[in-house]
């Protein structure tokens, strides 16, 4: 146990910093959220425009995975830990407003591409601008929000895959089909700009620790060694850790490849696609993450086991379903079946976080979101995508038989890892009741 660890009485709560704002923690949440929210939109929206990105630059489909996947990722993994140490210290919401900015100006300079390598810049420009912003976004929840309540907290941070897939998909798809696919890029960076603004000018940081139960002198910054040494040293972290990092590169993976899937497996167009990806990846995925989290803090007040629980079991069931899915020869059943996967497949997103959250000291939390998205953008976003083309190229060119056929069984391969994942939740539930009652 580090330093942080020993339980001693509660420090009196420093008041707010002269000149800052009280804000309401539903409005925070909810700008949050929509940053969260824009952040995805800039990053899928990349996924609905694979076809004529390709098509234009004569790509395979293993570069189509670097450009949607690894590019990101380069920076992002890097620069994310080190913007997480300051705001460890420094005031959190200046960098999310500035991330936000960075890579809102990223994403248009995506659609002013002329290369493959000019647009793998300004996707790496997108992931720096996402490691600057979004890593202090949960340790801001956190200080609004009590632990009972943190899990659903973040889970409506969470909405921002599911609605960001929606709007990224459906929009950039039917933008792309009427205005080219630069434009859909130029119209994906606008609201970023929009909402860096109204987050300066409306929210306030709030006083970290706020709700919680912290030693006098606690407020002393843990190092970076401390964080891991917390990850490490619980059992329920190291298995959530595990399992949320296969769930996200399986994921990642899949959606990097979903229209293009519609596409070429039963010939729909690239908006069609697109809004059929979207609503798949929106409605039914929002209420798996709304509603996992609701559920998990409303049993995890008697039993802090629901938090493995629920996703362990829900993703046992995602793998058999959504391989079933993507091998249909018709659009009807595919659909419905994909729609069913995405009800349970992301039952582990607000969960997780909520978890991460409620056993971290407040000044541990930025750095322990940084780590996770960090192992989530370079194991799930960077390798994901990579590994569904690589597969997709070896069985197409292996005589994989119909239209799209290589691709739909590469994805069905990649769902089994929903498995694998699902072991490491159920894993974890073995010892979240006990190490809930730990001070942090």
């Amino acid at each position: 146990m580090d330093a942080t660890d020993a339980r001693m009485p509660e420090a009196p709560r420093a008041a707010m910093p002269p000149g800052e704002r009280r804000t309401r923690p539903g409005w925070a949440l909810f700008l949050l959220a929509a940053i969260s929210t824009c952040g995805f939109i800039d990053r899928i929206v990349m996924n609905v425009l694979v076809e004529p990105i390709k098509r234009e630059f004569f790509l395979t489909d293993l570069q189509v995975g670097l450009v949607a996947g690894l590019a990101f990722a380069i920076l992002n993994v890097v620069l994310g830990l080190w913007v997480a140490r300051i705001a460890e210290r420094r005031r959190r919401l200046t960098l999310i407003s500035f991330g936000t900015l960075l890579w809102s100006i990223a994403t248009a300079l995506c659609g002013f591409a002329g290369s493959f390598i000019s647009l793998i810049f300004a996707r790496i420009g997108v992931g720096v601008g996402e490691a600057v912003g979004l890593p202090a976004t949960s340790s801001v929840i956190s200080d609004y929000f009590p632990p009972e309540k943190r899990a659903t907290a973040m889970s409506v941070l969470m909405l921002a895959p599911p609605i960001g897939a929606f709007l990224g998909s459906a929009g950039g798809a039917v933008i792309a089909q009427a205005y080219g696919w630069r434009t859909a890029f130029f119209i994906a960076a606008v609201p970023g700009f929009l909402l860096a603004a109204l987050l300066w000018f409306t929210v306030g940081e709030p006083v970290r620790g706020k709700h919680d139960r912290l030693a006098v002198g606690a407020d002393e910054i843990p190092s970076f060694g401390a964080v891991l040494r917390r990850i490490g040293e619980r059992r329920s972290l190291r298995h959530l850790f595990a399992g949320s990092t296969v769930a996200s590169l399986v994921g990642f993976g899949l959606n990097a490849f979903l229209a293009a899937f519609l596409l070429r497996r039963f010939g729909f167009g690239v908006a069609q696609a697109g809004v059929i990806a979207g609503l798949i990846a929106s409605l039914p995925a929002s209420l798996s993450v709304i509603g996992s989290g609701i559920l998990a803090d409303r049993i995890g007040k008697r039993d802090p086991r629901a938090y493995g629980l629920i996703p362990g079991i829900s993703l046992l069931f995602a793998a058999p379903l959504y391989m079933l899915a993507v091998t249909r020869d018709s659009a009807g059943p595919a659909i419905a079946l994909l729609a069913v996967a995405a009800v349970v497949q992301y039952t582990y997103l607000g969960t997780t976080q909520g978890v991460f959250q409620n056993m971290m000291h407040p000044r541990m939390r930025a750095s322990a979101s940084a780590v996770t998205s960090l192992v989530y953008s370079l194991v799930g976003g960077g390798l994901g995508p990579i590994l569904v083309g690589a597969l997709s190229d070896r069985f197409a060119s292996g005589g994989a038989a119909g239209p799209g056929a290589g691709l739909a069984t590469a994805m069905a391969v990649v769902a089994g890892g929903y498995v694998w994942a699902a072991c490491h939740y159920l894993w974890a539930t073995r010892s979240l009741r006990e190490e809930f009652s730990l001070p942090i």
